[in-house]
């Protein structure tokens, strides 16, 4: 008798989730599986519910990172580290890593450390979501957008999970809440350089990228493409630089290291290739496995005519300016272009606008946040993702343990 009260008590509650994207179908499936008796629903705007899942890592959805390589949370999440150390404490990478196999989705983790499904596609996660969501009587409400809170007031528990907007306007409804002002996070750079160009599809592994004056730098492979350069190294330069970026325009000096190693380790390097190859020409043997393009390019830009020599011609002044070109190339960036499939923005909610133990709101209870429209953003790798099951599931656990409370008043 007393366990049929309970759940008649219980039916009562209601929750509506606002975002139908990853952290949204990832909370609202925990809670139904923690509060069997809550009424959950999501309210997406669009017609379409996990678009930004579909579409990620080229389709085949990069849900999480090992984070075997990471030696501190900084190093992956310019913004909100310190948050997700506490939180993970609860529900880390291992925990989403297990959920998601005992949901039916087999992982593999590849040698970057990033992981995915095994089939290498994401409709994989989104049909264990709406699976799931449809099997635990979640209810999905497309083309339903909200524009104030007050719209939700027949709701026990609000969750907000909209995601990272691109302008904070897309924020204002949330009134009473402290906005950091969203930036772009993770976009490729153009550079204006014709040369540079007829080099696209030209990868280098791996590279240092900086912004000289700063102490923002990024390692990892480079890509260069038609409008300038991609890749992770660049990624992850855009998201440690995502608000100096922004303050400059997207118009600064890029410096690459293209070797990713210390000028008198390349200096010993070309002394060593001088001396065993002094007939051969500049051009025909490259450094450290470089390129064969990518070396012709630099050499020709920093010796002009004189690339085409022996190495056994070069003085010491002609060697600096090559472990120069090799260590500090520097170009002027002429913006950002857009990576679509993996837009990421920074800011949005402040942390300190939330309880961390629960991502409630400190100024209105019941309601909480979760996902990308906190001010938490991670690079490129399965990162953000990772932020997303995390903030989801102390939602989750938050809002069930307060409905349980609420019950046994």
């Amino acid at each position: 008798m007393i366990l049929r009260a309970f759940f008649r008590n219980f039916a009562a509650m209601k929750t509506a989730i606002v975002g139908g994207g990853a952290a949204g179908f990832f909370l609202a499936v925990n809670l139904k599986e923690m509060c069997p008796a809550m009424e959950v629903t999501i309210l997406e705007r669009s017609q379409r519910v996990l678009a930004k899942v579909e579409v990620s890592g080229g389709g085949r959805c990069n849900c999480t990172n090992s984070f075997r390589d990471v030696r501190d949370l900084s190093e992956v999440y310019p913004r909100g580290y310190r948050l997700l150390k506490r939180l993970f404490k609860t529900f880390d990478y291992h925990s989403a890593y297990q959920w998601f196999e005992k949901h039916g989705v087999p992982l593999v983790t590849q040698e970057d450390q990033c992981v995915f499904p095994a089939v290498q596609d994401s409709h994989t996660i989104i049909n264990c979501f709406l699976s799931e969501a449809r099997r635990l009587g979640v209810e999905i409400k497309t083309g339903c957008g909200v524009s104030s809170l007050d719209e939700l007031s027949d709701y026990d528990f609000v969750a907000i999970t909209t995601g990272g907007q691109p302008q904070q306007k897309g924020l204002t409804w949330l009134t009473g809440h402290e906005i950091v002002e969203p930036v772009p996070s993770l976009f490729t750079l153009s550079i204006g350089d014709e040369a540079l160009h007829q080099l696209m599809g030209t990868v280098v592994e791996p590279v240092t990228a900086a912004i000289p004056g700063t102490k923002i730098r990024a390692e990892g492979p480079l890509l260069i493409t038609h409008w300038g350069v991609s890749g992770p190294a660049i990624l992850k330069l855009s998201s440690y630089a995502a608000r100096h970026l922004h303050d400059c325009q997207y118009q600064t000096p890029l410096t690459l290291n293209w070797t990713n190693r210390k000028e008198d380790e390349v200096r010993q390097e070309l002394t060593a290739l001088t001396v065993a190859n002094a007939q051969k020409l500049l051009t025909t043997v490259r450094p450290f496995d470089l390129p064969s393009r990518l070396w012709t390019y630099l050499v020709e830009k920093t010796l002009g005519q004189r690339g085409r020599s022996p190495w056994g011609s070069m003085n010491q002044k002609e060697t600096n300016r090559l472990v120069n070109a090799l260590c500090n190339d520097t170009y002027q960036t002429a913006g950002r272009a857009a990576f679509k499939d993996e837009f990421v923005t920074c800011g949005g909610i402040a942390l300190s606008a939330v309880t961390p133990t629960t991502l409630e709101s400190r100024t209105r209870r019941h309601l909480y946040f979760a996902g990308e429209v906190l001010d938490i953003d991670g690079i490129t790798g399965g990162f953000n993702f990772q932020a997303a099951w995390t903030t989801a599931y102390t939602v989750a656990t938050a809002i069930s343990s307060e409905a349980s409370g609420l019950d046994n008043v």
